[in-house]
């Protein structure tokens, strides 16, 4: 998988038209359309078999969501401080909706935790720990999560010291069954 899912997107929300297909940037350079870790994770794993493709369009979605709040999105722009948290937001609803009608309860749950998580971290500053919560948590979304994911999540809530390591321990892990 390369830029597959970030295409897709953008044909989703070209297609939808809207206010999302007018944010759209089709000027982005090239590197900027590269496929992010965490689609590629997720979709990558053995609980998105026979559905990589949807995966990876509703974790890009996702991720774009989280961009617009914390980074430098790739698909879209937006100028208007407000607005980019608007839009961010309707991202987030988009992947996961996508995620509902996939009837993936468990991945909705873990990347609602993500979402909470990374934003848990970014608001205390810490852009390295957010980091390792999308890597940990695309992992649990395509091979399903593990004590050790669960334990990680709970460091990060807390606002333990031990929080970045667990994530990354989390996110190197892979589980023995979906």
């Amino acid at each position: 998988m390369s830029a597959g899912g970030l295409e897709e997107l953008r044909s989703l929300l070209r297609d939808g038209g809207g206010l999302m297909a007018e944010l759209l940037d089709d000027d982005a350079p090239q590197p900027a359309l590269e496929a992010g870790p965490p689609a590629l994770v997720a979709a990558g794993g053995p609980r998105a078999e026979g559905r990589r493709a949807e995966y990876e369009l509703l974790v890009e979605a996702i991720y774009e969501g989280y961009l617009l709040h914390y980074g430098t999105p790739r698909v879209v722009r937006v100028p208007d401080a407000d607005l980019r948290l608007l839009a961010g937001d309707r991202l987030y609803a988009v992947g996961l909706a996508r995620l509902v009608a996939l009837g993936d309860t468990p991945a909705v749950a873990e990347l609602a935790d993500t979402i909470t998580l990374s934003a848990l971290a970014q608001g205390a500053g810490d852009e390295e720990l957010a980091e390792a919560i999308w890597d940990a948590g695309a992992r649990a979304v395509g091979w399903g999560s593990s004590e050790s994911h669960r334990h990680a999540k709970e460091l990060v809530s807390s606002g333990s010291p031990d929080a970045l390591e667990a994530m990354r321990t989390s996110a190197g892990a892979v589980p023995a069954s979906p």
